[in-house]
């Protein structure tokens, strides 16, 4: 069998900076300076000076992990050992495994209110394909319905421990809580599916609205199914299940370099138009010609114009609202400016979430 990993030792420099559950350090490696990440949690905390494994793969590749070498171990200092209670047992049978305290186990303080729980009571959930949706959403949400409480639902399909989102990290003010769900971990509340995840949020958090997205890092190969967002449709699925209403935000672009993601992606036109077959409000800016033609054409050809209810939103003031909210609007390394529709649609989503409450 072929070695699937690449492991080099180095040395710790120095520490650059540090959000919730994750250490950005300098290291040297191979002779030469690097940018590495530790989790704190899994391999203990970093100290110059010290020795340092390395899994280098991703960068060698050329991957998405923001430049950064990920820490396996400091062999020379074990970190101590986990603590308390807790058996639901994440990154399963990996190297890296962590034991978290399920939000449902016996000796958990919700086990008996997630053990009588089977609805979510109608609760907006907004479902996304990318992480970088997420600020936009709550942004669109805040402008709509100031206060309302919103609950991050995180999936697997991108990052596994939320630690390595500094947009979560950014928002912590703005939402009641975070969710991980399936292999992701490091959340406020651990739970073993997505739909475990939503019943969590509203039973345990007592969320108004829901986010579901992956997790940074989206997975694809450029084919119609090989693209980690292709759970954006069973979310909706999910979402029904638990007896929510889901909203689906579509992916647009005009500035997208690649013609699948250009009009409505085609992650999109997958994820909802034949993954998704429970019915979804599928939330639809109003964009200006000659996207908005695009959009309307992409959306009759995947099915999703037949297959789901499509609410027309206006943008109006959006624009605005995103550019002064703070939040890291990023995607793809497009920001607000360089990607305005991509961050309209997303914004509208919420817009429409928030509408749906008292």
């Amino acid at each position: 069998m072929r070695p699937v990993i690449r492991l080099r030792e180095g040395r710790v420099l120095g520490i650059r900076r540090r959000w919730p559950g994750a250490c950005e350090i300098d290291v040297e490696v191979e002779g030469a300076a690097a940018v590495a990440l530790a989790y704190p949690a899994l391999v203990g905390e970093p100290e110059p000076g010290d020795r340092v494994l390395l899994n280098t793969t991703a960068v060698t590749l050329g991957l998405g992990t923001g430049g950064h070498h990920l820490v396996v171990a400091f062999p020379d200092r074990l970190p101590p050992d986990a603590e308390g209670p807790g058996h639901l047992v994440k990154a399963r049978y990996t190297p890296s495994q962590a034991t978290v305290l399920g939000v449902s186990e016996e000796s958990s303080p919700h086990s008996a209110a997630m053990a009588a729980a089977t609805s979510v009571g109608g609760m907006p959930v907004v479902v996304a394909d990318l992480h970088s949706a997420l600020p936009a959403v709550l942004a669109g949400i805040e402008e709509r319905r100031p206060g309302t409480r919103v609950a991050y639902v995180m999936t697997d399909g991108g990052a596994l421990p939320i630690w390595l989102s500094r947009t979560v990290a950014a928002l912590r003010e703005h939402l009641v809580g975070t969710v991980t769900t399936g292999q992701a971990f490091g959340g406020d509340l651990e739970a073993v599916t997505l739909h475990e995840g939503l019943l969590a949020a509203r039973v345990v958090l007592a969320a108004e609205v829901a986010v579901v997205t992956q997790g940074p890092g989206n997975l694809g190969v450029g084919t119609p199914w090989g693209f980690s967002g292709v759970a954006a449709g069973d979310a909706v699925n999910a979402v029904a299940a638990v007896g929510g209403r889901a909203v689906a935000s579509l992916r647009i672009s005009d500035a997208d370099p690649r013609e699948r993601h250009r009009g409505v992606s085609h992650h999109s036109r997958t994820a909802y138009g034949r993954v998704a077959l429970a019915r979804a409000v599928v939330v639809v800016p109003s964009l200006a010609d000659p996207l908005a033609t695009d959009v309307d054409r992409d959306l009759a050809e995947s099915g999703i114009a037949d297959r789901h209810d499509v609410v027309r939103v206006p943008v109006d003031g959006l624009e605005e609202v995103l550019g002064r909210s703070g939040f890291p609007l990023e995607t793809m390394g497009r920001g607000l400016a360089g990607d305005t529709a991509y961050f309209l649609a997303a914004a509208a989503a919420g817009r429409h979430a928030a509408g749906l409450l008292p």
